[in-house]
């Protein structure tokens, strides 16, 4: 697992294009027979992925978190965004499809992932947070029959917002948010572009209570996403391709254009639950 600090937005502003790659980028998911997990000390979110193929892998806290077992004391969401998969958790199987999600609560103790097809592996991409409580496991989909351990995404947490005429026409589909599938502080969605649009998240915003990490993806390997950061009078950016990931402290904007239309996670931990606890930027503010 890998570590990375706090970043104060008094020194970040002085950073050159590597350093903030090397502090925000995460880079280098979804590798074939991996599990890669990021661990940043910006509200205790661990980002990562796991690409099962040649059979299952298995979650292990390692050394880092000093805990018997990987859950213990998180919380943790899964989106798959590649080929038909399998999670099992204490020896029941869920099958999780192509951008089907999971949450899964603390205290769940043997996790696995497979793949259903190894030309065709499941590529899970993972956001967990420090949890106090436990909260049942479930499957998400967006359509279907709900159940016991099954939620669908409800009608009003599939969002079209925006315009062509902006440049910013998109989808919003929460996935784990309060009143839907309850958590300690872990929220997650998925954001999809209509051909033509560009712009996500401008105008722009921040939120002191709860930092976010995005996760850029359906983007030819020759796209890109110019990604803005920083303080609303002190931006930066950096340049994202395909399948790769942002840490976005609370002081910092968290916006994107890119060359095409693309497709992006989104992972929320910290004190606020509320998805529309937001400190807007007007767009002259900005700099």
């Amino acid at each position: 697992m890998e570590l990375r600090t706090a970043a104060s937005p008094k020194d970040a502003k002085y950073y050159d294009t590597t350093r903030l790659r090397d502090e925000f980028l995460i880079d280098d998911l979804f590798m074939p027979n991996e599990i890669k997990l990021v661990y940043s000390h910006i509200d205790r979110i661990i980002t990562g992925s796991a690409v099962p193929v040649k059979g299952e892998l298995v979650l292990t806290a390692g050394d880092e978190l000093r805990a018997e077992y990987f859950l213990q004391r998180r919380e943790m969401g899964v989106i798959n965004i590649g080929g038909d998969g399998i999670i099992t958790i204490d020896g029941k199987e869920y099958e999780v499809g192509y951008k089907m999600g999971m949450y899964i609560g603390m205290g769940k103790k043997d996790i696995s992932f497979a793949s259903k097809d190894a030309e065709n592996p499941a590529k899970f991409y993972i956001n967990s947070a420090p949890a106090h409580k436990t909260y049942p496991t479930v499957l998400i989909k967006r359509e279907g029959t709900p159940s016991e351990d099954v939620v669908i995404i409800k009608d009003e947490n599939k969002k079209e917002l925006g315009s062509a005429e902006e440049s910013n026409h998109r989808v919003i589909n929460k996935y784990i948010l309060p009143g839907q599938v309850e958590t300690c502080q872990l929220e997650m969605g998925m954001t999809e572009l209509k051909p033509g649009s560009v712009w996500n998240t401008m105008p722009c915003h921040t939120h002191d209570r709860r930092m976010e990490v995005y996760l850029y993806f359906d983007m030819p390997e020759d796209a890109i996403v110019m990604h803005f950061m920083g303080e609303p009078t002190e931006t930066r950016h950096i340049v994202m391709r395909n399948e790769q990931a942002v840490i976005s402290p609370s002081w910092s904007i968290h916006s994107g254009c890119g060359s095409q239309a693309y497709t992006f996670i989104w992972g929320m931990v910290g004190e606020n639950q509320d998805f529309d606890d937001m400190d807007d930027v007007a767009m002259q503010d900005l700099k």
